[in-house]
């Protein structure tokens, strides 16, 4: 099945690839099409730089053969705050290149001759991994009533817009602002779990909050329900190629 025509929600990831082999471009595209992995193209080095800086990617591939410069791209996705945990692989042609990617921080190592089944194979070890770390940055739309409530005023409710891991946009006409601490109570869609988290303001627009959830002991609950929303994004056709993954 050929998956190139998929809705961006179907996609797994965003992986940034950093190559100028046209053969080996090919390859892996095929491949992350298979797993319903979006690839952006990038030959140069200064460009895939830049665009670390700018997108959110859950994988970079880099190939060796362009040489020292291969070295900057995987140091510039660790340094970059949004993508130091991405997920890195190195396409490699030696053994003593397969050591220096590791050293370097590449967490796989694609082998030169490189194939379908080769690809497909580091692909299904990475998935989880892949998985989890756009689990990080995944907003889910919601809509939920929420309770705000604060020790030096009566408790008021919204609505919450959207929900990640880190916080949650909420429609309320509570009057705070920046730098606020409160507590949000809320239960999500499909789950009777009642959430209580402690949460700071970030910012106000008009009759909206963006909040930021402060350490809880409830993160693992909010975990399972986005990965489930998560999972539930992704077209059945997509899934059913995942179902034999660890």
């Amino acid at each position: 099945m050929n998956d190139i025509n998929l809705p961006p929600t179907a996609f797994v990831g965003r992986v940034l690839l950093v190559s100028n082999d046209a053969v080996a471009i090919e390859q892996l595209t095929e491949s992350m099409q298979r797993f319903a992995l979006s690839a952006e193209q990038c030959p140069e080095v200064p460009s895939a730089l830049e665009r670390l800086k700018r997108t959110k990617f859950e994988a970079v591939i880099v190939d060796l053969r362009l040489g020292s410069q291969a070295g900057e791209v995987l140091e510039g996705a660790r340094h970059s705050p949004s993508n130091e945990h991405a997920v890195l692989f190195t396409i490699s042609g030696s053994e003593v290149e397969a050591a220096e990617a590791f050293k370097a921080g590449s967490t796989f190592v694609l082998r030169r001759p490189l194939s379908a089944a080769s690809i497909d194979l580091s692909l299904k070890v990475a998935y989880g991994l892949i998985v989890r770390e756009r689990r990080r940055y995944f907003r889910s739309p919601v809509e939920v009533p929420v309770a705000i409530l604060r020790t030096t005023m009566p408790t008021v409710h919204g609505h919450a817009v959207n929900i990640s891991e880190g916080g949650m946009s909420v429609a309320t006409v509570a009057p705070l602002g920046p730098g606020d601490q409160v507590q949000l109570q809320f239960t999500l869609a499909g789950d009777e779990f009642q959430f209580a988290l402690e949460s700071t303001v970030c910012w106000r627009r008009e009759q909206r909050l963006g909040l930021q959830f402060r350490s809880s002991h409830q993160t693992s609950k909010l975990q399972e329900w986005l990965s489930r929303r998560l999972e539930e994004e992704i077209p059945q056709s997509v899934r059913d190629k995942f179902s034999n993954v660890p």
